[in-house]
């Protein structure tokens, strides 16, 4: 028996355009540590959690409406022995539509119950997708990640110069 990639489904009011473009809004449902363009055929960028996560994806295939597809080029999972295991990995959201409703079917192939990741990164992908992305798809705002500062972005917080009262002698 072949093993079960990870694929989770849900359906929205929307239409198949507005999922579309929720999906590839990434910084608005996934993180704000999303480096590079993440919009168009051939795309390159990154993702980035702390020292605990981080991948490389290219988008391989892209048809508007109806389907998105990242290959996973590079990847760092800190909390597994297999630090590289999503490498040569696809992730796949199909779009269409279920009677009045647009249905949106998320996949990680690659992504299977005998790989030590399996548990940790199905439920995060639960998450992001069935609750994140679909907000972001239902009510324009989804759960990011919050953008964290690099090193190179290290942000200078100057003091306020304090006032002296006048003070009567």
């Amino acid at each position: 028996m072949k093993s079960q990639n990870y694929s989770t489904t849900f359906t929205v009011d929307q239409t198949p355009e507005e999922a579309f473009a929720a999906i590839n809004d990434v910084r608005g449902w996934w993180s704000g540590n999303i480096e590079g363009s993440t919009n168009k055929l051939g795309d390159e960028w990154t993702y980035r959690y702390k020292d605990v996560h981080y991948s490389k994806q290219k988008i391989t295939e892209l048809v508007p409406g109806k389907k998105v597809v990242w290959h996973v080029l590079d990847s760092y999972l800190n909390f597994i022995e297999d630090k590289s295991e999503w490498n040569g990995t696809k992730i796949t959201f199909e779009i269409g539509k279920k009677g009045d409703k647009t249905e949106v079917r998320f996949s990680h192939l690659g992504l299977v119950p005998e790989v030590e990741c399996y548990d940790a990164c199905a439920n995060a992908w639960g998450g992001y997708v069935n609750s994140s992305l679909r907000t972001l798809i239902t009510k324009g705002k989804g759960q990011p990640n919050r953008k964290e500062n690099s090193v190179r972005e290290k942000k200078t917080v100057k003091a306020k110069p304090i006032k002296k009262k006048n003070r009567k002698k």
